[in-house]
């Protein structure tokens, strides 16, 4: 899940870390996606209108594990 189509759905920073559960400093720290234990509480708050898609947080870890292995001394696998 997205933190830009969280944060669109709830329309702003403070009603998106209520829906979270979370104070509204966090959402600064998250990133390009929400933190995988929060997306499934706002897809529940948002009645399935965002999805929680564990693939897309595996890919998205591949792809950083990827880039942090261009070194050449490490395989680019």
């Amino acid at each position: 899940m997205l933190t830009k189509d969280a944060l669109g759905y709830f329309g702003s920073k403070s009603k998106l870390a209520s829906a979270a559960g979370v104070k509204i400093q966090s959402i600064y720290n998250w990133g390009e996606l929400v933190p995988e234990a929060r997306a499934s509480r706002l897809q529940i708050a948002s009645g399935g209108e965002l999805v929680y898609d564990s693939a897309v947080y595996d890919a998205h870890a591949k792809a950083k594990h990827a880039k942090g292995l261009n070194h050449e001394n490490h395989p680019n696998d």
